[in-house]
Formats: C-alpha cells, structure tokens, sequence
C-alpha cells in the first residue's frame, strides 16, 4: 500500500511535550509549523528542532518566514528582513535614464534576501519557509499589502525566481503562494471567505502568470482560501479544477502543493456547508493538495487544547480505512524532496562565511 504522510501540525510551546511525540510519531504526520510562541532564542530554537529530528528524521520541520511583518524570529541574531515590496520598490527606482540598474540591483538583493533568510534558518534546524508571496499588489488587500513584491506579474516572477535562488544557494526549497492570487480581493481568508469574480482569462494573464513562469523553479505552492465562481465554486485549495487541471496540467507544476491553514475561515466552508478540519483534509487531499495544514490547534491547555489536531489524525486515518482519500506515492516523493539534501553550517560558522556576509551587505 503507497504510504503518505500529508498533515502538517504545530506544537504549543518551547520544547515538546509527551503528547506532541506521540502526535509527530503517527505515520500521517509528515510535518510541523512552528510558530512565534515557539522561539524563546536560537538555542531553544535549535534543541527543538533537535528533538523534532530524534522523533523522525523525515519530518518537515516549516515556518512562515517571509521577512516584514511575516516572520516569526526577529531576536538573537536574526536579520530583520524587509518587506517584499522593499524589493519592488528598489526594482521602480530605476533613476534618470531608465537603463534597468534598480531592476539589477532589485534581482541581487533578492537573491540575498533568500540566503540570508534560508541559511539562518537552517543554521537553527528549521527546513523550510513558505515563500516567497507570488500575489499581486492591487493596493486592495490589507492581509497581502507589503508581503507582495509589486502590481507587475513579470517583476514579481524575475524577483521571486532571484529570491528562490537564494534559498536554493541556502539549501532551501520554496513555496510561492497564494495561487492563483489572493491580492486582487480586500477580505481577508483567515477571517472571511473572499470571493474573486474575475474571469480565468483575466486571473491566467495576471495573478496566475508567475506560476507557469517559475513552473521550472517553484517547489511547492500554497493556494488560496479564495473562491473563483467563475471557474469553480470552490476555493482553490479544494478544487481539482484549479490544483490539477490548471495549476499542473495548464501551467505546468510537478512539486508539492500544500493546503493553507485548514483552521481559517476560508477553509470552513465548502460547497455552502460548514465541514470539520477532517472533511476539509479529505476535500482538499482529493482535490490535489499533497499536505494540509492545521494550525494553532495544539495549545495544550485545561479546556482540550489540542483536541482538534487527535481529530484530524484519527479522522484521516478513518477516512483512509473507508476508502474516503487514499495515500499517493507521488505525494510522498513530494514532501520528501521539501527536506534539505546538504548539511547547514551551525550559526558561529554562518556568521562568518564570506557568501553570507557578502548578502547582508546586499539587503535593501
């Protein structure tokens, strides 16, 4: 039988307790987000990971650290990042004659930006971060705002695709996110359920457009809690129409695809009807997605935190009995390829390596 291990939970505190093991030792678990709450410094930061490891090798330990507001560890050597629209910005600032030297200086520092972001996370075990933001700024979306690099969806491509390149040269994979765009509306998915009205020729010649451009490039994608009544009823993290018919087939894109966040508002409904984080796993496991996350549902408290994260493991594993969602290979092969193939430097290493001071030189 093809094993899969697509749910991707978080811990509550500093370092893991006896019930976050047993939860990171199921085989439907291939992964964890780590959050704010769980940083006190990069010792802490670095045993957890450690202790993450001693569970299962193989797990995908996340963060969302896109730099600006979006980014969990600000203190203890951690380079405050800059928004991505700083790197916009600087691509504009072109001077007088226009020649293209804000558009050069703009590709480099983002290259920076990703190694300087991968490798000091790697440098503290973290495997992942899920960027860049490939969303347009329309100037309408205040949860999207300055995460966005520009309005221009070549720009964002070249800046996301030099961004990745860092990452890549920090060992890092990526994840361009929210597909196919999630700047055009105001409504914010962690709160409400936006909707896009725009017709799919409109949404594949702007906000789609980077993802078939970095298909080569992108290893993974996160869509949007966004629906698109025009090509399904669905949001596109539950829609088959949207993950497989044009994000793989017409665009082009072989890597991983995660969920967004199953505890978002975006997520609680499908189809009219309000689910529970189980039935949003399955529908969004067979609509195409390879890993879905489930997020702040772990706090360990006196009043069941936690329970909701038992819910979906043994709801998963139910559906899976039942012939409800089954495991796929490819999937598996997916998130295994996330995990970092060549070992980090420890942080005194990093912080003297000519490559790395040679990026911090570069952030704009």
């Amino acid at each position: 039988m093809p094993q899969q291990a697509p749910l991707i939970i978080d811990v509550a505190g500093l370092s893991l307790s006896k019930i976050d093991r047993q939860r990171l030792k199921h085989p439907l678990v291939g992964g964890i987000i780590l959050f704010a709450r769980n940083w006190q410094d990069r010792a802490q930061l670095a045993q957890l990971c450690r202790e993450i490891k001693r569970v299962r090798r193989d797990l995908l330990i996340c963060v969302d650290h896109e730099g600006g507001r979006v980014q969990r560890f600000k203190t203890d050597g951690f380079t405050h990042l800059p928004p991505m629209r700083a790197l916009g910005e600087l691509w504009l600032n072109d001077g007088k004659a226009g020649e293209g030297a804000g558009a050069m200086r703009a590709t480099n520092a983002a290259t920076a930006c990703g190694f300087v972001l991968g490798a000091e996370l790697r440098a503290c075990g973290v495997d992942f971060s899920f960027t860049p933001v490939l969303d347009l700024d329309f100037g309408e979306s205040s949860v999207i705002g300055d995460r966005a690099f520009t309005r221009d969806p070549r720009v964002v491509s070249l800046l996301a695709k030099s961004l990745m390149h860092g990452l890549l040269q920090s060992g890092m994979a990526n994840c361009g996110k929210h597909f196919p765009g999630h700047g055009f509306v105001k409504a914010d998915s962690h709160t409400d359920i936006p909707v896009d009205k725009r017709s799919l020729k409109a949404i594949l010649a702007e906000d789609a457009a980077p993802y078939g451009w970095l298909n080569s490039t992108l290893s993974s994608v996160m869509p949007a809690h966004v629906i698109y009544p025009k090509v399904d009823a669905r949001p596109a993290g539950f829609s088959s129409k949207w993950l497989n018919d044009i994000l793989r087939g017409q665009l082009g894109f072989g890597g991983a695809i995660f969920s967004d966040d199953l505890s978002m508002a975006g997520a609680r409904l499908i189809d009219g009807q309000p689910v529970s984080y189980t039935q949003a796993a399955v529908a969004a496991l067979n609509a195409g997605c390879d890993l879905v996350l489930l997020c702040n549902q772990s706090l360990a408290s006196s009043d069941g935190g936690g329970l909701a994260v038992d819910e979906l493991i043994d709801g998963l594993t139910e559906a899976q009995l039942k012939g409800g969602w089954q495991p796929q290979e490819a999937s598996e092969a997916r998130r295994r390829a996330l995990l970092p193939c060549s070992p980090a430097p420890d942080w005194d290493a990093l912080m003297v390596q000519p490559d790395y001071m040679h990026a911090l030189a570069l952030l704009p």
